[in-house]
This record gives structure tokens, C-alpha cells and sequence, in this order.
């Protein structure tokens, strides 16, 4: 990792691409601090699991199923129940601090917390890396073509699977 910041987190403006160097702590600091916020905000709790998962999802920026969490979960003293890490992860994705990755069955930390958006999710098919990347132009398209057929759009969940960078590069 290098010292120069190229990830978006709260109060950055630069694109959030998790397939280029970026000062990771201060990335996932600034995540945690703003889902702490939220929380509270809310009437709601950030409990030690709950932060916990948050921030295991954060290491990486990689989509993780429910049973990778709960092994780490369990190797750190949380509790090894699959329920335990079942309602720390609904928590984080009802909160709006985490997303549910269907291709992979698995969870990725959401790199903006609290903002109204619609994200895409670039998924490395090698690495197992997540991007969250902006997709309003998508949606609204979306939006608009079910609107002609008359269908109102409650969720989407946009996923791309393709190589990341890095990998992009060893497949040559």
C-alpha cells in the first residue's frame, strides 16, 4: 500500500475502485467512524460483534459468505453459531454499512455509508476482489425502462464479473 490516498471514503471525491493502491487505514478508520455515526443516529447499536464484522469485512475489500465470517468470529472468541454472524451481517446490510454479493453468496462493507446511491459491483473472477463502483446512470436507465412497462423497481443488485487490474495482468 502506498501513502497516497486514491480510494473514496467519507469526505473523499476521488472514484472508489478497490483495484488500485490507497491508504487502507485511513479508508476503513473513516468507514467505521461513519457507521458508528449512523448507528447512533438511528437508535441503533454497533455491538462488538456487529463492529467486528464490519471491520473483517473492511480488511480486504472482498466479498466473504456468512461462514468465513463466523470461522474468524469464532477463532476471536464472538461465539461460533452460525445465528451469531447471521444477524451481525442482516444488521450491517439493514444499516446500509454492508451489501449482499448474490454471485457470491457473500457479503462486501459498503464505501458509503449513509449516502443514497446505486452501486455496481465489480467482482474479480480470479482474485475474489470487490469494487463498488457508481451506477446511477444504470439505474436510471433501469428505472426508466421499467417505468415504460409500467413496473416499479424496489432493489437491483448489479454485479459484473470480470479481472480486476492486477489480474488482468498475470493473464496475459
Amino acid at each position: 500500500m502506498t501513502d497516497t490516498h486514491s480510494h473514496s471514503c467519507p469526505g473523499c471525491t476521488e472514484p472508489d475502485l478497490a483495484f488500485v493502491d490507497h491508504d487502507h487505514n485511513r479508508c476503513t478508520t473513516g468507514i467505521l467512524e461513519r457507521a458508528e455515526t449512523l448507528a447512533q443516529s438511528a437508535g441503533a447499536r454497533l455491538t462488538p460483534v456487529r463492529r467486528r464484522v464490519l471491520e473483517i469485512l473492511l480488511e480486504e475489500h472482498k466479498a466473504l459468505g456468512a461462514y468465513d465470517v463466523l470461522q474468524r468470529l469464532a477463532k476471536e472468541g464472538f461465539g461460533h453459531q452460525p445465528p451469531v454472524a447471521y444477524r451481525a451481517l442482516e444488521f450491517l446490510v439493514d444499516q446500509g454499512f454492508a451489501h449482499r454479493i448474490r454471485r457470491l453468496n457473500a457479503f462486501a462493507a459498503c464505501m458509503h455509508p449513509g449516502e443514497a446511491h446505486a452501486p455496481a459491483f465489480l467482482i474479480c473472477k480470479s482474485c475474489a476482489t470487490v469494487a463498488e463502483a457508481p451506477a446511477d446512470a444504470v439505474r436510471a436507465s433501469l428505472d426508466e425502462a421499467a417505468a415504460a412497462l409500467g413496473f416499479t423497481i424496489e432493489r437491483t443488485n448489479i454485479e459484473a464479473l470480470g479481472l480486476c487490474p492486477a489480474c488482468a495482468g498475470t493473464s496475459e
